[in-house]
């Protein structure tokens, strides 16, 4: 199987892998077999942030992980060069080394791709010259060593086999990982972030993430087609007419909140916007766990767009890369991707998707790319994607689409009347006196203290101030269960930074 690592200097892929039994400890070696010097600033994590180490002596199957999942790290990026090993012609070895922009470097034999430089200090270095390097002009595939390098005698089986393997043959899938039910959306949260992106007239991209939760839908019979009744097998024993087995059908999504990670509006990004560091990032996950939420898709608004023309290619694979995250690989999940947008009646248009597995498995193999054409994927040179018989450079981003149905959703739990984090020119922001203006409610319209507590942007706002492992659980529980009551004394704490009297 193949693991791809996210680093502070690029996705690397870690390929011919194990299933069953590879460990952390086999992705550190296959690593270092092509970046022996690596040094590494944070070890490989299941988070971004790299707060989760993975166990490196534990499979990686018992760690939530398969084919096409993504792991984190950060290294120090002056050791990441690339080596690799080929045999010569003439029996002899060279060494070709990668910069960390992927460009070749003869390293023994001084090929005419680099050339030595007195550096600052007075060292001689070697570094890469412009030009083609001879290993690529004859590989396998563009970026690949050639056939001789790899292994000196080839079957035709076992030269197809590894051509496959570069190999797609585009198709639609018909139908999204979502059951009937589809995805319902909080219909206040999406308000309130259509009505953000039509104070720019919807001419800045913004997204955030989904919190909410996968329902399963109930279990259906499904017969199986009846056998005649002449039909025998085995020792003359006799197949059932007809066998009904349960079938689990897809999740429905439903959706609870919104959070928007800080980002800044960028037109000349290929998805519209820049994602920044995010201090909350922590706070927002160990919330929504406390809520009992997961993350369970995204939203993505945008410019209006040509009809027909749904997610950029970058949308797609960034949909695609977050459906692997959910799925832990390359996995059916009911992951949705959510997009807003105005339309030429000036009416806001909210519609969902999902992309099909097969993009999710041409994006873990890193086959799909960003071009100059929004509308489509292109095909990274590697690879080849092959639609009606023929290969093809790109592919429409429609072909990788599913639609899922959407319905409005009012939150028995919830409520969204807080300020949003991280918004810019925004009428409100989060300060104590919104908390006031939102908590003095109580006892009025049938409001209750815990009902306008039970938002999650204020909760997560909350979470500045509180304790968030002792303190934020048990409100938390309040929140999920009414049943329990919220402890008088958090009452008295939240009233009193909110600037109350005291009534709740």
């Amino acid at each position: 199987m193949i693991i791809r690592v996210r680093t502070n200097i690029g996705v690397w892929r870690v390929e011919d892998l194990e299933a069953s039994t590879a460990t952390t400890a086999d992705v550190l070696a296959g690593i270092a077999k092509t970046r022996p010097g690596v040094v590494y600033e944070k070890p490989l994590s299941a988070d971004p942030r790299c707060d989760r180490p993975l166990d490196s002596n534990a499979p990686l199957t018992s760690q939530g992980l398969g084919h096409g999942s993504m792991i984190h790290c950060r290294v120090d990026a002056s050791t990441c060069a690339e080596n690799t090993v080929m045999d010569n012609n003439d029996g002899s070895s060279s060494a070709t080394k990668k910069n960390n922009d992927g460009a070749a470097m003869d390293t023994e034999n001084g090929g005419g791709n680099t050339r030595r430089i007195i550096d600052k200090d007075g060292s001689i270095k070697l570094v890469h010259a412009e030009g083609p390097s001879s290993g690529a002009e004859r590989g396998f595939r563009k970026g690949q060593l050639a056939l001789r390098d790899m292994k000196m005698a080839w079957t035709l089986q076992e030269f197809t086999a590894m051509d496959e393997k570069y190999n797609f043959k585009i198709k639609r899938q018909d139908a999204s990982f979502v059951g009937s039910g589809g995805v319902h959306l909080e219909s206040s949260a999406v308000n309130d972030f259509q009505s953000y992106l039509r104070r720019f007239q919807f001419q800045q991209q913004r997204f955030g993430h989904l919190y909410g939760r996968f329902v399963d839908e109930e279990e259906e019979p499904e017969k199986e087609e009846e056998k005649p009744a002449s039909i025998s097998s085995g020792w003359g024993a006799r197949l059932p007419e007809s066998e009904e087995k349960k079938t689990k059908k897809n999740a429905k999504v439903i959706v609870e909140a919104i959070y928007e990670p800080p980002q800044e509006a960028d037109p000349e990004a290929a998805e519209g916007f820049v994602i920044l560091e995010d201090p909350n990032e922590e706070n927002v996950e160990n919330l929504a766990k406390m809520l009992g939420l997961q993350r369970v898709g995204w939203i993505v608004g945008h410019p209006p767009r040509e009809e027909g023309f749904q997610l950029s290619a970058a949308e797609i694979i960034m949909a695609a890369e977050f459906q692997l995250e959910s799925a832990g690989g390359i996995e059916p999940t009911p992951f949705v991707t959510v997009r807003v947008t105005v339309g030429d009646d000036g009416n806001v248009v909210v519609e969902a998707f999902q992309v099909s597995l097969q993009c999710m498995e041409m994006v873990a193999e890193e086959a799909l790319d960003v071009g100059p054409n929004p509308g489509f994927c292109y095909v990274n040179e590697t690879f080849s994607a092959i639609q009606e018989g023929k290969p093809s450079p790109t592919v429409e981003n429609n072909f990788f689409l599913t639609l899922v149905p959407i319905n409005g959703y009012q939150s028995e739990t919830f409520v969204s009347k807080f300020p949003r984090a991280n918004r810019a020119y925004d009428d409100r922001a989060q300060t104590h006196d919104e908390m006031k203006r939102q908590l003095s409610k109580s006892g009025q319209s049938g409001w209750s203290f815990i009902d306008l507590l039970s938002d999650f942007s204020l909760l997560l706002y909350l979470c500045k101030f509180l304790d968030v492992s002792t303190d934020m659980p048990k409100i938390c529980r309040s929140v999920r269960d009414r049943e329990v009551p919220l402890d008088d004394g958090y009452k008295i704490i939240i009233s009193s930074m909110a600037g109350m009297d005291g009534s709740y």
